[in-house]
């Protein structure tokens, strides 16, 4: 899982050898009209013009993408600042009338697409989903203030004085937040609860033992822990404000059919609807079922001899998947045979010529800071497009405290074979190196306004491609898991779907994921809670997934003998996060 944050790099000219303007420079477009020159650099000006004004009114997104022009404000979430943003959004969408997409080039035509969904995605937002009304958990300035502190895009001194600034300003914020909640769901206010509790660590803590690493004078010192105490009492407050919230109907967590059918639409950008994506998930777990059962009772006599195999095909699944589960890590070596593994898929990488991976940027593994806690157990937070020299880390939830059952479900879940697959799909090929590719695109736009089921799918793809190319030596243990993992991806389609646009409960949930997807206990219960407190980012996975899997074999097919995979994976990745129907058209195109 990303945290919604970006990353980059630098590679050798084939990497670039398409992506010199974000991908292509032909002056014809999808309906074969010629582009026009004096249009297509009007474009460019207002896209440039568009993403300095989109920072001066998000200025926290901005921090985050490392374009450090407005770290001293802090947006107060009150109805000024949404009327602003209405305007903003509505302004900008007069703006785009004056441009023909037919006129512009490819990338440009991309780019423009790409601009209209987020304002209306953020026009939709504002009127129709009303999110600031019913989730505490959307509120919340710990993470960002750590973010500052942590990263070294500037001196300390001026990055501790622009949290300072911002931190006099969270009193204001945090009363604005009360104001907007109406009627809070009751999962979401828990998780509101405990991320900004997580999350006081960064004001108490951080930032005092920060401010002693300064040469600031001890007047002025002494003001930013007042600040800090002032900062910390009105977080304390919000969280006993949602604690004493009682007597009221809370808002259902579900989304309902309709808003979740907008919401996909905006935020997967697919080919498909939501229902045509749901069906085709139920589909692919069948398909799934079959393969698995065939390696099962390949592997049956390896494991068990002479013993009588299950007549049930899910029952002899969840065997043989429960016997290979057993392999796995103590609880305290999780993070350290995950830093192990990195090597490992960089060197097979390599020798197998299967994509262009950058040494020059590491990758930090953390254990989970607590403000991020609550949603995945593991996940990717890198620096933006403007700030190239930041960390990127691979944060590892931390099994400390865990009653040893739990620990135990949770390990056999992430077991020896799983555990490589987690870390092709958050780290190498998989996450990390997309969003390094992706900061290197010439397109401002495709990188800040990435697509999240482009990032997740090519993330889910590369555990496939890996094991296509030799990983794990063919084993069928390997093949096993990967396809109990992949069947994961798929039922959070079927879940996300079924919970949101339908009425499924949580028994039919665990059910779904303990017997059909072969889940352990405590896994399936991380991701019922997962789906109560999110929306549509779970079919993200597979939606991205079977869309980029599309084009590779149908340019495959297109191409013969003159297909490269290397050279396909560098193409693809060198158009930024761009949703892959887009990059699909430019590729095809070609």
């Amino acid at each position: 899982m990303i945290k919604k944050t970006l990353l980059y790099l630098s590679f050798p000219l084939i990497a670039l050898m398409s992506c010199n303007s974000g991908g292509t420079d032909s002056k014809n477009n999808r309906s074969g009209s010629v582009a026009d020159d004096a249009v297509n650099t009007g474009f460019k000006n207002y896209s440039d013009q568009f993403v300095t004004a989109l920072w001066v009114q998000e200025p926290e997104w901005a921090t985050q993408m490392g374009y450090h022009k407005f770290d001293a404000q802090l947006t107060i979430p009150d109805e000024a600042t949404k009327q602003r943003t209405l305007a903003f959004v509505s302004a900008q969408l007069d703006s785009l009338k004056a441009f023909d997409p037919a006129l512009l080039t490819p990338s440009h035509q991309t780019d423009y697409r790409m601009i209209e969904n987020y304002l209306k995605f953020r026009q939709w937002g504002l009127q129709s989903l009303k999110e600031g009304e019913w989730n505490p958990a959307t509120y919340n300035v710990t993470g960002l203030i750590a973010f500052m502190l942590s990263e070294n895009y500037a001196p300390l001194k001026n990055r501790v004085t622009d949290c300072y600034k911002r931190i006099l300003q969270i009193p204001a914020y945090y009363e604005a937040a009360k104001q907007q909640l109406k009627n809070p769901v009751e999962e979401l206010k828990q998780l509101g609860i405990d991320q900004n509790e997580g999350g006081l660590y960064v004001l108490d803590k951080d930032f005092i033992d920060s401010l002693a690493h300064t040469d600031l004078s001890a007047q002025e010192k002494d003001s930013m822990r007042i600040a800090a105490q002032r900062a910390a009492a009105a977080v304390k407050a919000y969280v006993a404000h949602l604690r004493s919230w009682k007597g009221y109907t809370p808002r259902d967590f579900r989304l309902g059919k309709a808003l979740y059918d907008d919401k996909f639409k905006y935020e997967i950008q697919s080919s498909l609807t939501a229902e045509q994506t749901y069906t085709a998930a139920l589909a692919r777990k069948q398909y799934l079922h079959g393969e698995m059962a065939g390696i099962s009772r390949q592997l049956w006599k390896k494991y068990f001899g002479d013993a009588a195999q299950p007549a049930d095909t899910l029952a002899l699944i969840g065997k043989m998947i429960d016997t290979l589960s057993a392999s796995h890590v103590k609880p305290d070596g999780f993070q350290a045979a995950i830093e192990k593994q990195l090597p490992e898929l960089i060197r097979f990488i390599r020798e197998k010529n299967l994509l262009y991976i950058d040494s020059t940027k590491p990758l930090v593994v953390r254990k989970e800071p607590a403000y991020m806690a609550g949603v995945a157990g593991a996940s990717i937070s890198a620096p933006g497009p403007y700030d190239k020299g930041g960390n990127t880390y691979y944060n590892v939830g931390s099994l400390a405290g865990w009653p040893a059952a739990k620990a135990e479900s949770y390990l056999r879940e992430y077991n020896h074979y799983i555990l490589q697959i987690l870390n092709i799909h958050e780290a190498i090929p998989g996450h990390y190196t997309q969003l390094v590719y992706a900061n290197r695109s010439p397109s401002i736009i495709k990188s800040i306004l990435g697509n999240g089921a482009m990032v997740e799918g090519w993330a889910v793809y590369t555990e496939q491609m890996m094991l296509e190319n030799g990983y794990g030596n063919n084993e069928p243990e390997m093949w096993l898991m990967w396809y109990k993992w992949h069947l994961r991806t798929v039922c959070n389609t079927i879940l996300d779907y079924s919970v949101h646009a339908g009425q499924m409960s949580k028994d039919e949930a665990l059910r779904l994921l303990t017997k059909e997807a072969f889940q352990q206990q405590a896994e399936a219960e991380g991701k019922w809670k997962r789906v109560s407190v999110t929306s549509v980012q779970l079919t993200s996975y597979y939606s991205g997934y079977q869309a980029i899997y599309d084009l590779r074999e149908t340019l495959k097919k297109r191409m013969g003998k003159k297909f490269d995979l290397r050279a396909f994976h560098e193409q693809f990745l060198s158009y930024g996060s761009a949703p892959v129907k887009y990059i699909s058209e430019l590729m095809l195109q070609q």
